[in-house]
């Protein structure tokens, strides 16, 4: 998947001190960033277990991480160029670090919910940064080349060892151990920071725009919880409307504030060109499937086939080898082809996949179903991040870049959060009306070595999960629509053209 931080602006900067070292603290920074979005899905499971999750919280775990990340990474971005990029990266591997910790110890869903949020406010504020210190410790050409491609490496890679280690840990130690094991990372990574480089040329004028971070984030929040709610407590359900209504107006807020303040943290006028809008809302329709697939599937793996942990990581290889090779292709595709002729078709492939996931029943044979399925959907999703974020920095002002490329992650982030909600109510309302309270028939079936009561529970939580991939089948094909109707060639006027 793609790197969820802006592109660093060009800048002369002297060169790190040990530039292999500074090198290696940013990849590491990168690397435990992205693992972060998909480790935990492994555990997820043994997390529900443990704590006793219930299942319309589970989804929280995933969620609330994604909503903090996505909903403040262009705070994040703007802090490190107000008050600089170093300090504001070791702050934000502070916060990620002591999140961790708090997450392992948790004793409650909880805690363990606000462990994620404040791993995503972390995350927010290390993730832009880190890409902007390349800029700042690497002299253009060559040596900035090579630290870009091992970063997008760690970018790619991220996601992959994520979901092995998370399987390892998991299976091996305890599920706590996804959070502590981000402890002696965050911690070495802090002692490196000593070797980069931070100049005051590197900080601009301005201010951070507080308000839009609250009523943004704050309105996202409250939509997927309305959305959560809803669809365990019903949609007339008083706290299911008062959590509508302020996400109405919190959104709309937000808006009004971004149309009128001095230095907005979201420039409206990147919307302006149609193609760059189509880029945003495809990539939303992408993230929103992706994420329901990881949660779905793993759940699927673990509960109805009884894979362990680490079996459940390495099962997800033939997903990861799909995206790995559809995006090497991409890269190459790109140069003699336009965005949309090459991610429409993939999002139909992914499409393809996920109807194929949706015929999975409770005794589906990894190496004919499971296997080829999600290969199918990795190669269709892999294929459409090169040329959506081609789509997304075509054309912007040169100051606009980064926000252009951050935009872009966080409409993945926020994409996944809002298709998880819709998602596992979807997925909750299919498996109830087979089976009354499903999920906790199942739990009750295990407890009390029920067969009988668990293959019905097994069957019920199966048409929940297949009714969700089906879902997500729809919300590729909306992506495909607006791939081809809104994503245009950026020929040479459109890349020479600034945005309005």
């Amino acid at each position: 998947m793609p790197s969820p931080t802006p592109n660093p602006t060009p800048t002369s900067a002297p060169p790190a001190h040990r530039p292999g070292l500074a090198l290696l603290v940013i990849a590491a920074a990168q690397l435990m960033v992205v693992l972060d979005g998909t480790i935990t899905n492994i555990a997820l499971p043994s997390i529900q277990n443990d704590l006793d999750v219930s299942a319309a919280n589970l989804a929280w775990i995933v969620n609330s991480y994604a909503l903090a990340f996505g909903g403040l990474l262009l705070l994040g971005g703007r802090a490190g160029d107000l008050f600089g990029r170093r300090r504001m990266f070791r702050a934000g591997i502070a916060v990620f670090t002591l999140a961790s910790l708090l997450g392992g110890v948790a004793s409650g869903e909880e805690v363990l919910i606000a462990s994620r949020i404040l791993q995503g406010v972390g995350a927010a504020i290390a993730a832009p940064t880190a890409l902007s210190l390349i800029a700042t410790n690497f002299p253009e050409g060559a040596p900035r080349n090579k630290a870009m491609g091992v970063y997008a490496a760690m970018a790619g890679l991220g996601s992959t060892v994520g979901l092995l280690l998370g399987g390892v840990l998991t299976d091996y130690l305890d599920w706590r151990w996804v959070f502590f094991v981000n402890i002696p990372i965050g911690l070495a990574i802090l002692a490196g920071t000593r070797v980069l480089a931070d100049t005051e040329a590197d900080r601009r004028p301005g201010r951070l725009d507080v308000p839009g971070a609250i009523t943004g984030t704050g309105g996202l929040l409250a939509l997927v919880h309305a959305i959560t709610r809803g669809g365990e407590h019903g949609w007339t359900d008083a706290l299911t409307l008062g959590s509508l209504a302020a996400a109405a107006v919190l959104l709309a807020v937000f808006l009004v504030l971004q149309s009128r303040t001095e230095n907005p943290m979201l420039p409206l006028r990147l919307f302006r060109d149609r193609s760059r809008s189509g880029a945003y809302a495809t990539m939303l329709f992408m993230g929103s499937g992706m994420f329901a697939t990881f949660y779905f599937l793993t759940l699927y793996m673990q509960q109805i086939l009884g894979y362990s942990p680490v079996r459940t990581g390495f099962a997800y290889l033939s997903f990861s080898i799909g995206m790995a090779i559809a995006a090497t292709l991409g890269s190459k595709l790109i140069a003699r082809h336009s965005p949309r002729s090459i991610a429409g078709p993939g999002l139909l492939v992914a499409a393809l996949g996920m109807l194929w996931l949706s015929l999975l029943e409770p005794g589906s044979p990894y190496a004919t179903h499971l296997a080829p399925a999600m290969l199918l959907t990795g190669l269709g999703l892999g294929s459409g991040f090169v040329p959506m974020t081609l789509g997304a920095v075509s054309g912007v002002r040169p100051e606009d870049t980064g926000i252009a490329s951050a935009l872009l992650n966080t409409a993945q982030q926020v994409g996944g959060a809002l298709g998880l909600a819709v998602l596992t109510t979807v997925s909750a309302a299919a498996a109830n009306d087979r089976l009354d309270d499903a999920a906790g028939a199942f739990h009750q079936a295990v407890a009390s070595a029920d067969p009988a009561l668990g293959a019905q529970a097994a069957e019920a939580l199966t048409h929940g999960y297949t009714a969700a991939f089906a879902v997500a089948a729809a919300l590729f094909a909306a992506g495909l629509v607006v791939t081809w109707t809104a994503v245009r060639t950026p020929g040479r006027a459109a890349t020479s053209r600034p945005a309005d």
